[in-house]
């Protein structure tokens, strides 16, 4: 497993867990999911800069799955569902260092691995409604 998959594991864990746990200290929170989860300096790193991101835009991710996702209301989607989708969201239109494809494959491989080939499947047919907003190259980073 690649680190930055793994990063992204950790992360949609623990925004999973901050869904039904609202963290009152996040560093503290944060800490206690490190104590017991898997992974080197190099994949916390990572982790938490997705996972700081999602946390910080939130609302903004939650419109947008709202929007692409027709007849879903996005408190209703499965946790795990919805914590890849943050993560898919945040990656596709936040973090222009990461192409576009590259969130959508880890996001339908997250999918598959933490829940279902159907999950995967919900999760696919949102982001690819998103990756038509997409104002930059789909299969390369920005370089600034």
């Amino acid at each position: 497993m690649s680190t930055r998959h793994e990063a992204r594991e950790r992360a949609v864990q623990f925004l999973f867990q901050l869904d039904f746990n609202a963290a009152e200290d996040f560093k503290e929170s944060l800490d206690e999911f490190w104590a017991t989860a898997e992974g080197d300096d190099t994949v916390r790193g990572f982790a938490e800069a997705l996972i700081r991101g999602v946390v910080e835009s939130r609302e903004e991710l939650d419109r947008k799955i709202q929007t692409y996702a027709e007849n879903w209301d996005v408190n209703r989607m499965g946790a795990v569902d919805r914590n890849v989708l943050r993560l898919a969201m945040f990656e596709i239109f936040f973090r222009d260092d990461i192409p576009p494809v590259v969130s959508v494959n880890e996001s339908l491989d997250l999918a598959r691995d933490l829940s279902s080939e159907e999950s995967a499947k919900f999760v696919n047919g949102i982001v690819d409604r998103a990756l038509k907003e997409v104002d930059r190259p789909l299969r390369t980073p920005n370089k600034k």
